[in-house]
């Protein structure tokens, strides 16, 4: 993604000890109903509530600094709370080119991105799953003038971009077609 942040950012920003937010941030909207909820089967969940369109698909780049779109583009609305994908640790939070945006460190070495977003969290904040990073600002360039949207990315290492929407779902299970006819006679009786 063009413009992410640097994975050495030492914008640490603390609050009151322990709490792990400013005292200049803004207040955290409460999560809507349904906030870190994952798919059956999956890690991850939406980062808007509720599970919102997709306006502009991943396509990933045809090399590591060619073209392409390193994330997804959700329809949303100004001021819709930005919900975290997964538990983790906030890597960043602050303005990149002109525009907030936020990453979350997991566990399974996955880094998720927000953006554009005005951050209610801070750089080492430990977030759970559903809560809220901030809340989502217009002006994300990727999106029509009239549009209000997020884009999410997900790498692995620094330069590996994956699908995010890949996370939000179940592995896919590919079915092989019933042999016929069925090696060492008769196929097994259901249940077995």
């Amino acid at each position: 993604m063009p413009g992410a942040p640097p994975d050495d950012t030492a914008s640490d920003v603390a609050g009151p000890e322990g709490s792990g937010t400013d005292p200049g941030l803004a207040a955290a909207p409460p999560p809507p109903p349904g906030a870190g909820v994952p798919a059956p089967g999956a890690g991850y969940a939406w980062p808007l509530q509720p599970p919102p369109a997709v306006l502009t698909p991943f396509r990933a780049p045809t090399h590591a600094y060619g073209p392409g779109h390193r994330g997804v583009d959700l329809a949303g609305r100004a001021g819709q709370p930005v919900l975290a994908a997964r538990a983790g640790t906030v890597a960043f939070a602050g303005p990149v080119a002109g525009h907030g945006v936020v990453s979350v460190q997991h566990d399974d070495g996955l880094r998720t991105t927000y953006e554009p977003v005005s951050a209610t969290v801070a750089t080492g904040a430990v977030v759970r799953a559903g809560d809220v990073l901030g809340v989502l600002e217009p002006g994300h360039t990727g999106c029509a003038a009239e549009a209000v949207c997020l884009h999410w990315g997900v790498r692995r290492d620094r330069l590996d971009y994956l699908d995010p929407l890949v996370l939000l779902g179940p592995t896919r299970v590919r079915l092989l077609p019933v042999p016929d006819p069925w090696p060492d006679g008769d196929p097994p009786a259901p249940g077995r």
